[in-house]
């Protein structure tokens, strides 16, 4: 699924300046336990988080993850962003609750990890 129709799907804010409209992803996976994503995330994965700390920027660049959504309208700091940035990651925040979001993506295809 491409960038731009996640956000859309999720009527979400984009955070930061990496952006590609175009970019895609084919597997989603929802976690406020950063162990789990490092267990099963890969690369191809969009994290769906309600955590908005560095931590989550580490992890997702650790595995490279190039995109993170955060839940219930979370705001990260300006160094959350920042290091997003540096690491050439997207992060986009919905008002949406995880279940919600989880729920939109994978009625429009959206396939989660097994």
């Amino acid at each position: 699924m491409k960038f731009k129709d996640i956000k859309e799907i999720l009527n979400a804010n984009i955070l930061t300046d990496n952006f590609n409209e175009d970019l895609e992803v084919n597997y989603a996976f929802a976690s406020d336990l950063m162990s789990d994503v490092l267990a099963y995330a890969n690369n191809d994965t969009l994290l769906i988080t309600g955590l908005n700390n560095p931590q989550v920027i580490r992890t997702a660049e650790m595995m490279d993850i190039s995109i993170v959504v955060l839940v219930r309208g979370k705001l990260p700091s300006k160094e959350t962003i920042d290091l997003a940035n540096e690491n050439l990651l997207t992060i986009f925040s919905t008002d949406y609750i995880m279940f919600k979001a989880c729920g939109l993506l994978f009625e429009k295809g959206m396939k989660g990890l097994e």
